[in-house]
């Protein structure tokens, strides 16, 4: 009834069984801290205007409850709109679990509660209601565990791998992960990589590092993600040595992209010695640009190219650049599209002369060689550079120019290129092999060198295991909040 006139009354106080008073939601005084409203800090006030209306109900053993109405009177007028009640914006039990599988699946607010309006023309709820909703089951899902001891069981039970650095206060400065399927793609496809950071993807303010890999398909693949506390060359280097780890002894790519990061360009010297880091070719055609704009100031102009870029034409001018194996891959793009990401088979017609290169071959590798075929039945063919060759793996209009239509076989691409697919095969265990062998070999090693131990050394061995199992995990604290150029 009440709601119908435009009020919410609630229980004021109850005993089970003895009496209830029921209320106004607007009755009583705020009640806060000992500073009043007015001499706040920040300006706001209280919906509580101490509304008289007030009804008793009591009951005593064996008989049945009385009402008793103390005062039937409001002193306020009543809602038009209900979603000023806390009362009217309470979520059902089926609404909160709804917003549960949401916020789990990282849904932002403001689309919980457009969901939830849709699937119920009355909800009364704001955006505040969902808001407090979602802490609520924060804290239910913490269970009394601190924010980074919950990240560090979620990454366990999701089997990442990951990597942490503490300051000396025990804050988390440094945080490295990679998914087990990324770490098998990045094994398989340890070619090419491109590397950048992004910003204001958590309020801490830590730059977010991901290096995204290159498939055999063409297609872009998350390898890793590293939270830094700054974007200093010890930073980079502490983030590629765990991807070295990933990577495994023998194996470092042949090609980093990355945009001209002066420290990551020096951290990927010391990390990956005989890995090429190559500058993104709109570098220079932003500075060819300002060539063109400032061009009376020739002085000028040649100082700054000389000074900023020409120092680094071996990585991004293509007379350098096309000696070495990248893929055509010359541009970031495929980081800024997985930032956009993180912030929110086809079939073609190529004739025979590659026949025997069908399902061995990855499609876009396939496209690749029916332009370098077309081309080499063309008149205007220029003389080889074997730019094509060095870059992309794969053999060149000229190579097939002089095989005078006879086909490409499979022995035409090298078996540990880029683009063969029939020789790929993915380890997901996620597993970092970083001394030689896992943890399993050495548990059976050490199983059967028990078995040959007398019996003292026994107990001292199993002391040193209970030692390991019983130790203390250092304490981690959330980051301190830094500040970034984003």
């Amino acid at each position: 009834m009440a709601l119908k006139e435009g009020y919410v009354t609630t229980i004021k106080k109850s005993k089970p069984g003895c009496y209830v008073i029921i209320g106004c939601d607007r009755g009583g005084k705020y009640r806060g801290t000992s500073v009043p409203l007015s001499e706040g800090k920040r300006m706001s006030g209280s919906r509580l205007v101490n509304c008289p209306f007030q009804m008793l109900g009591k009951k005593k053993v064996g008989k049945p409850w009385k009402v008793e109405i103390k005062d039937v009177s409001h002193n306020h007028e009543p809602s038009s709109d209900m979603s000023g009640h806390p009362f009217c914006r309470r979520f059902s039990k089926e609404e909160v679990l709804s917003i549960k599988q949401m916020t789990m699946a990282g849904i932002p607010p403001r689309q919980i509660l457009t969901s939830l309006r849709q699937s119920n023309s009355n909800c009364k709820a704001i955006a505040r209601t969902v808001y407090n909703a979602k802490a609520a089951i924060k804290k239910k899902v913490l269970v009394g565990r601190t924010m980074i001891e919950a990240l560090f069981d979620e990454l366990g039970q999701g089997v990442f791998t990951f990597d942490i650095k503490r300051d000396g206060n025990g804050h988390l400065t440094h945080l490295f992960f990679a998914h087990p399927s990324s770490i098998a793609l990045t094994k398989s496809y340890s070619y090419v990589f491109v590397m950048d950071c992004t910003y204001k993807t958590n309020k801490y303010k830590m730059p977010l590092i991901d290096i995204v890999g290159v498939s055999s398909f063409n297609g872009s693949f998350y390898s890793f993600f590293a939270f830094m506390q700054k974007e200093e060359e010890g930073d980079y280097v502490w983030a590629l040595e765990r991807f070295k780890a990933i990577l495994g002894p023998d194996q470092q790519p042949s090609v980093i992209l990355l945009d001209r990061e002066l420290a990551l360009m020096n951290a990927i010297e010391v990390v990956f010695r005989g890995t090429t880091n190559i500058l993104y070719e709109s570098c220079f055609n932003e500075a060819w640009q300002r060539l063109q704009i400032d061009y009376k100031e020739k002085e000028f102009v040649r100082n700054y190219i000389k000074n900023t870029w020409l120092l680094f034409k071996e990585k991004f001018v293509k007379a350098w650049t096309g000696n070495h194996l990248h893929f055509g891959n010359r541009v970031t793009s495929r980081t800024e599209g997985a930032h956009a990401m993180l912030k929110r088979y086809l079939t073609i017609s190529t004739g025979n002369f590659h026949e025997e290169l069908v399902t061995h071959v990855s499609i876009f590798a396939l496209s690749e060689l029916l332009k370098q075929y077309e081309l080499s039945t063309s008149s205007l063919l220029d003389p080889c550079r074997s730019q094509f060759s060095n870059t992309m793996a794969l053999p060149c209009a000229h190579f097939m120019q002089n095989m005078r239509g006879e086909p490409l076989l499979l022995s035409d691409i090298h078996p540990q290129s880029q683009w063969r697919i029939d020789i790929r095969s993915f380890n997901m265990d996620g597993g970092v092999n970083t001394n030689g062998s896992d943890i399993e070999s050495l548990l059976k090693k050490f199983h059967d060198k028990y078995k040959c131990m007398p019996l003292g050394q026994r107990e001292d061995s199993q002391k040193q295991i209970a030692q390991l199992i019983n130790a203390e995990i250092p304490l981690t604290l959330e980051p301190t909040i830094q500040p970034h150029k984003g």
